[in-house]
């Protein structure tokens, strides 16, 4: 049996590069990078370097304006609490759109525990944010606007620079969720005039537990860890060198390669997203049909709940998702398809397919040969589509 993994948004392997490059801190490198003994030096000087790699990637001026997290996740949390809280002597209002990932919608959530306000901004059919929606949105006591980059589930890419202009004609705080992009595609943090941006390694082929958080020079935000001086006081806590030295390869083999890497991913996501409605009926693309992620084909299958059609496929060697990692054991509709104005029995169906460097056109065929006769056995046991074979036919 083939074996295709296309659910590298969830998780990548490690390069062989980043592998090499975390290996010595691992076990002959272990030093505090705090202490001032001599075992303290290689470890530093590690970490430093790694953010000088990780600034590099995101076209960032000054490499202490990374701040070293645990996770995408982390950095998100961090970011629309500790800049809240950081700003909250003029307002206590945030914006967000109805698509962002669970850790920017629930740590909204939180913080409207706290006192705040939110305001989600709606997108379109497409998944797409409307920046006059964001401007009108802003008020008076807004602090902060959060508004991801891309969304992971349909891979539809927002308009973040046009936003930004608008969100910095009224002098407030603007954040955006990169994760999804960071390392796939071409981030310049001066050119999408965000303040802060949150990235996680494992979305490019570096290590899982290696993040950061981006906040420009002069912008405030109040630590949510508290402790020692590490991370200029910012975010207390042993560094996990290993990990960091891997976000800091796995960003420097990203700025090299991404343009190799997006023109391997893109004709092979068409492909799927071409023909897999061909050869399934009552198949909806979800996401924008071009300005997409290069290695994400989203899709719902009608009369099809997607968890099972997961399990099948897992049992002819496919690895894919249905909506984000954090969404995919739920067995609930994603809110993501929900805002974007599907029905919660088409969004039942949805199944992503995330590429990565190791995917070739033999996995993406293989994909289209399994997949249909897939469908149609779970149709068969489908009541909504015996309903709708029915209705079809003129019956009641």
């Amino acid at each position: 049996m083939r074996k295709v993994y296309l659910d590298n948004i969830a998780g990548s392997p490690l390069i062989a590069e980043v592998r090499e490059a975390m290996l010595p801190f691992l076990w002959d490198n272990f030093g505090n990078p705090s202490s001032l003994h001599d075992w303290g030096d290689p470890p530093r000087i590690a970490v430093d370097d790694a953010r000088s790699q990780v600034a590099q990637l995101i076209d960032a001026d000054d490499e202490e304006e990374i701040i070293f997290t645990g996770s995408g996740t982390e950095s998100n949390n961090f970011a629309v609490k500790g800049l809240a809280l950081a700003h909250q002597e003029k307002g206590k209002h945030i914006v967000i759109s109805a698509i962002e990932h669970f850790s920017v919608m629930n740590s909204a959530k939180t913080m409207e525990k706290l006192g705040f306000e939110v305001s989600l901004v709606p997108v379109d059919q497409y998944g797409s944010v409307d920046p006059e929606e964001v401007r009108r949105s802003i008020r008076d006591d807004t602090i902060l606007v959060s508004i991801m980059h891309a969304n992971s589930e349909v891979g539809t890419i927002e308009p973040i620079k046009e936003i930004a202009e608008l969100v910095r004609e009224r002098k407030v705080v603007f954040h955006t969720d990169a994760v999804a992009t960071a390392g796939s595609m071409p981030i310049s943090v001066k050119a999408l005039g965000v303040d802060a941006l949150s990235l996680a390694g494992n979305q490019f082929y570096g290590p899982q537990g290696a993040a950061a958080l981006w906040v420009r020079k002069g912008v405030r935000i109040m630590p949510l860890i508290d402790g020692g001086i590490q991370e200029g006081g910012r975010r207390a806590g042993t560094e996990n060198v290993a990990a960091i030295v891997g976000l800091g390869k796995a960003a420097e083999m990203a700025t090299v390669n991404q343009a190799v890497r997006m023109k391997h991913l893109t004709p092979l996501r068409d492909r799927l997203l071409t023909e897999l409605p061909r050869k399934i009926d009552h198949v909806v693309v979800t996401g924008h049909p071009q300005n997409r992620l290069p290695g994400n084909a989203s899709f719902c299958v009608e009369f099809i709940e997607g968890e099972s059609l997961l399990m099948l496929l897992n049992s002819q060697g496919v690895a894919v998702s249905s909506g984000s990692a954090c969404t995919s054991r739920a067995l609930k509709a994603s809110h993501v398809l929900i805002a974007m104005g599907l029905s919660h029995e088409i969004a039942q169906g949805s199944v992503l397919f995330t590429l990565g460097l190791h995917t070739t056109l033999k996995d993406i065929d293989y994909v289209l040969e399994v997949m249909p006769p897939i469908a149609e056995r779970l149709r068969q046991m489908s009541p909504l589509y015996a309903k709708y074979i029915q209705k079809a036919k003129g019956g009641k």
